[in-house]
């Protein structure tokens, strides 16, 4: 394998990082949003010129500093890694666009703080993308914490401050309280936290202590939003929708089930989870979620915390994809990552453009909407066609790799989950579109008078459920990199 040093994985980590700093001195607001479109378009540019490299089957790294022996706050660029770290900056850009037409629309307070931890957000992120080993991964997982918080909590009042100590609470319980000590004694087993192709635990730990360390990080990462580490999430709606966008698309959950598969892949490996049956386990445990959560989304009123159900049932979806340890399946999952992120941003951004338009939340409230807010409903539909996976939107093609992946691991039980589940999303995704355009003038709750959300507004989830509907006919940039991922992890296959 062709391995290249290079200060990029690094600079695309400090670019974002940096940003506040320039922020807090901004007194005009075009400035300051100027700054923060410049930065994001220049750390995805970075990114994206180490994806040649990547394709080409090789990886970029570099070392920041040696802590312990065998153990350095270090960064790797491989295809797994790039294949989230693509989507993450790409969407920065696209949610930077949102967020001026949200606040600006909104005239919300303390916009120079909204965008300076939006920043440090995306920092994190990519540091745990191009994580080298498990230390440099725990500590960009928990910058994401801190750097998330302030995001939740933006608005201040009593709902937003609750809401945020218990996201503190799961987020950092149970990182500090399982992924911590797991990692140390993962550390004083093997010497070693550096992330390994096909892992590099087997032959270091006994069967109980294997399948209890795989438990404390499955639930200790409780970003991933498994059950019943979960209800953090639909707490943190309380937070303006582009920070919900972020937390359900781009950053926050999408971290923490990068993370558990990192782990399942590059510390325990294929082969030792599969000879412990302890692929199994996890898929059982992730199938619970999908089904529980996509039921309780079905009750769900609220149009965000609809969504926030939704999304922790897809997260599972990865979780499951890893779990079946065939390579259909893991490339399901690694791909279900990106296509649901474009998918579900959509949606989000809907949402929000019809707050801003009508200060609607509920779905009970949104009955004949369609007919004043087409572009929107329209968008909407597109985003839920992605979730649900059907065509012509690109969660179809993670979906039918995960279907395949449950074939091939002959596991016929979670291929019913994954069918089930489908059904659940539909039901609860599309009677939204049906009551927002067919309905009768008398069912109908708008006036003639309500009109589309503000440009900044209605842009972004036009083009991103353009660009859910293009992954269906190419899905090739971030499939090639899945399958690659897959062929690394699989020894070659």
């Amino acid at each position: 394998m062709n391995t290249i040093v290079s200060i990029k994985p690094l600079l695309a980590v400090l670019l974002s990082l940096l940003l506040p700093l320039v922020l807090v001195s901004c007194r005009s607001a075009n400035v300051r949003e100027g700054w923060t479109f410049a930065v994001a378009i220049a750390k995805f540019l970075v990114i994206a010129s180490m994806v040649p490299v990547v394709l080409g089957g090789g990886e970029v790294t570099f070392t920041v500093a040696r802590v312990l022996p065998k153990v350095a706050i270090a960064f790797r660029v491989d295809a797994f890694g790039m294949l989230f770290a693509l989507v993450s900056s790409f969407l920065w850009i696209i949610t930077t666009v949102y967020s001026v037409g949200y606040m600006r629309g909104l005239n919300e307070h303390g916009q120079t703080r909204y965008f300076c931890f939006f920043a440090l957000s995306l920092s994190a992120t990519v540091g745990v993308a191009f994580s080298a080993n498990l230390l440099t991964l725990y500590l960009f997982y928990e910058m994401l914490s801190f750097a998330t918080y302030p995001l939740v909590t933006h608005h201040q009042d009593r709902e937003a401050r609750s809401s945020g100590r218990k996201y503190l609470l799961y987020i950092l319980g149970a990182s500090i309280g399982l992924v911590l000590p797991a990692m140390l004694v993962i550390y004083s087993l093997t010497g070693t936290l550096e992330f390994a192709s096909q892992g590099f635990l087997a032959g270091h730990a006994t069967p109980v202590t294997t399948a209890v360390l795989l438990v404390m990080f499955l639930f200790g990462f409780a970003k991933a939003g498994i059950m019943p580490f979960h209800s953090w999430l639909p707490a943190a709606m309380v937070a303006p929708t582009p920070v919900s966008a972020l937390l359900h698309a781009v950053a926050v959950v999408k971290v923490g089930v990068f993370c558990v598969l990192r782990i399942m892949t590059g510390v325990f490996g294929v082969d030792l989870l599969r000879s412990l049956h302890l692929g199994t386990l996890v898929a059982s445990v992730a199938s619970v979620t999908i089904i529980v959560a996509s039921l309780i989304a079905l009750s769900q009123d609220g149009l965000k915390r609809r969504l926030a159900f939704s999304t922790i049932g897809q997260l599972s979806y990865i979780v499951l994809g890893a779990a079946l340890l065939s390579p259909r399946g893991l490339t399901g999952g690694m791909l279900h990552i990106a296509m649901h992120a474009f998918g579900k941003i959509t949606l989000f951004f809907c949402a929000g453009a019809i707050f801003v338009a009508t200060g609607k939340k509920a779905v009970s409230e949104m009955v004949g909407i369609g007919k004043q807010m087409p572009v929107t409903m329209t968008a909407f539909l597109i985003g839920a066609l992605s979730v649900i996976g059907l065509p012509p939107c690109g969660g179809f093609i993670s979906k039918w790799n995960l279907v395949l992946g449950t074939l091939e691991a002959d596991q016929l039980a979670f291929l019913f989950v994954l069918l089930t589940s489908s059904l659940l999303n539909a039901a609860y995704f599309l009677p939204v579109v049906y009551r927002a355009f067919f309905c009768t003038p008398e069912e109908s709750l708008f006036e003639d008078h309500v009109r589309e959300a503000p440009r900044w507004c209605l842009v972004p989830p036009v083009f991103t459920a353009a660009v859910s509907v293009a992954l269906f006919f190419y899905p090739q940039p971030f499939l090639n990199l899945a399958r690659l991922a897959v062929r690394n992890i699989f020894g070659g296959l």
